[in-house]
């Protein structure tokens, strides 16, 4: 039987030992969870399965440096929350795999309500602002908390209009990285008004491979995402297909072709998103969601007991593996396993090095 319960003190730096692990990522840590039942299992585990991998590279943190991370978040007015809590957002909790810890720091019952997410251009042109403002300002008062990525240009512009109504920044660095540095006002604003989240450890700067990860948060929170003045290779595209693939309304905000920040929402609208033109169009959209309402059972929660694997289903799942990488929602709807004990089994093919686990938690088998 799995439970939702509240993290202990212990349980918690033990969540967040496990996930500062180097080489442990969402499909390590939780296959490793449902193979062992508890965190504690794993840790007491894990030196003798770092002897074993071929190739894979996996470092612990010590106990300390998990409890010196909750200490200086709980400095700065956050916390941490761990994927099996009541607290965590439903959202996150239904991704394949949920990001298995995530630090907060401001009004953390903003994670309890509607959400939804608006994602654009850094090189915004005056209107696109303009309508970023219109959009955020209508959703908040109809009760959406509005989500975003502290980014310049249109998320700057929707977290400034709904900071009195709600807002949520998702940091692709730590919580205490302030990024990029000119909403520096802004990032202490959230903090105070409205909700800082970051899947990344405290201290942690800003890299490149950090955004999509970033983006995944953004649009696991959301209910759906409305994106307007993106270029063809924006990484406004990654949130709206990551948002598509679970299970979001994706809108998209039409422009002049002549406009190459239009390129993106007109390309998303050709391949099937939502044509928005205004707040009511998204709030009828919204309202006739049923991606996320179906997927409200949570992805993990709380497990006593470890799984059994069987030979046969660990050579199943390896003889589905290519060098194409596949997601773990991939791989259940070919094998008819769960997630969890799929995630439990590439774990096991890739400590044998049977299976790469791909940055974004694709799976691949070796070339």
């Amino acid at each position: 039987m799995q439970t939702q319960h509240v993290l202990s003190d212990k349980e918690r730096r033990d969540w967040v030992r496990l996930a500062r692990s180097e080489g442990i990522g969402p499909v390590s840590f939780f296959g490793l969870l449902s193979r062992y039942g508890q965190v504690s299992a794993v840790l007491s585990a894990l030196p003798d399965l770092i002897k074993q991998a071929r190739g894979k590279p996996i470092q612990m943190i010590s106990a300390d440096q998990a409890e010196d991370e909750i200490a200086a978040t709980h400095a700065l007015g956050g916390q941490i929350l761990a994927a099996c809590e009541p607290t965590f957002p439903m959202g996150l909790a239904a991704l394949t795999p949920p990001p298995p810890v995530i630090s907060v720091c401001g009004q953390a019952g903003l994670l309890q309500k509607p959400m939804v997410g608006i994602v654009g251009a850094r090189n915004a042109s005056a209107a696109g602002l303009r309508l970023a403002r219109e959009f955020a300002t209508g959703l908040g008062q109809a009760g959406y908390v509005v989500v975003s990525g502290l980014a310049r240009g249109i998320d700057g512009a929707a977290h400034s209009a709904s900071l009195a109504t709600g807002t949520i920044a998702v940091l692709a660095g730590g919580l205490d990285h302030i990024y990029p540095p000119e909403h520096e006002s802004l990032y202490h604003e959230i903090a105070a008004r409205g909700l800082l989240v970051s899947e990344s450890p405290l201290y942690a700067t800003v890299h490149a491979r950090d955004f999509p990860r970033r983006n995944r948060i953004i649009s696991g929170l959301s209910q759906g995402i409305v994106v307007m003045e993106a270029e063809a290779r924006s990484g406004s595209l990654i949130t709206a297909r990551l948002a598509a693939e679970q299970g979001r309304d994706v809108m998209a905000v039409p422009g002049s072709p002549l406009d190459p920040r239009a390129a993106g929402p007109n390309s998303l609208i050709k391949d099937g998103a939502h044509l928005v033109a205004n707040v009511q169009d998204v709030l009828a959209c919204l309202q006739g969601a049923t991606g996320l309402k179906e997927n409200k059972s949570r992805g993990y929660s709380h497990a006593d007991q470890g799984l059994t694997l069987t030979p046969s289903e660990i050579d199943r799942v390896a003889g589905l593996l290519s060098p194409v990488p596949v997601s773990l929602a991939d791989l259940s709807t070919d094998s008819g396993l769960p997630w969890r004990t799929l995630a439990a089994i590439v774990v096991e093919l890739e400590l044998s090095g049977r299976a790469i686990i791909q940055p974004g938690g694709l799976v691949s088998a070796p070339v």
